[in-house]
């Protein structure tokens, strides 16, 4: 079962629209579902709140220390509460993915994602969920768009199509939302990765 579910993004408000804030956007959505309030934990170097979700018990979290060191606030909470890797889901941006889609996996590695990176390593493995939340390529929607553009492009909000795709696929990560928290992680990669 799935007991902690970690969005990534950038703390402030200069960042709480850009793509690589999905993460936070997610979070936030179930901390509504849930009625919870994410509050500044110190000790988790994060945002923190505990939620009930579908029946269960899961714990929400949005680092606040910066993609590139995630890491240390997903340990911190992880290791207080006794969360294991695999009981814990990272919900990031996806380059590789287009605006409208988004995908369940359990490991691999970090796809350059720093976030991941990081938290892979403080974990000491990459043996986790990742929920992985399209928001496309420069190389693919901006003319001329190339890998010089990725740190850009990701600091950037999306335009108003591709975030109405990205909340498309929001809404239909949340729907599986049930499946994941229940531990029926198979069933759930099934529904999401089916086409809509």
């Amino acid at each position: 079962m799935i007991k902690l579910i970690v969005g990534l993004g950038n703390p402030g408000a200069e960042y709480a629209a850009t793509r690589h804030n999905a993460g936070f956007w997610f979070v936030d959505t179930l901390a509504r579902e849930a009625g919870a309030v994410l509050r500044n934990e110190s000790r988790f170097h994060g945002f923190a709140a505990k939620a009930r979700l579908h029946g269960e018990d899961v714990f929400l979290l949005q680092p606040q220390t910066f993609m590139n060191r995630s890491g240390l606030s997903v340990v911190s909470l992880a290791r207080f509460h006794k969360i294991l890797p695999d009981e814990i889901v990272v919900v990031h941006d996806e380059m590789d993915l287009a605006p409208g889609v988004a995908k369940l996996k359990l490991g691999g590695g970090s796809g350059g994602h720093n976030g991941l990176k990081d938290i892979s390593a403080h974990l000491t493995t990459p043996q986790y969920y990742r929920l992985r939340v399209g928001i496309g390529h420069p190389r693919d929607l901006i003319p001329g768009g190339g890998k010089a553009d990725v740190v850009n492009f990701v600091l950037k909000p999306p335009r108003r199509e591709e975030q109405e795709a990205i909340d498309v696929a929001l809404e239909r990560a949340s729907a599986v939302m049930p499946m994941v928290i229940q531990g029926e992680i198979e069933r759930a990669m099934m529904q999401l990765h089916r086409q809509p």
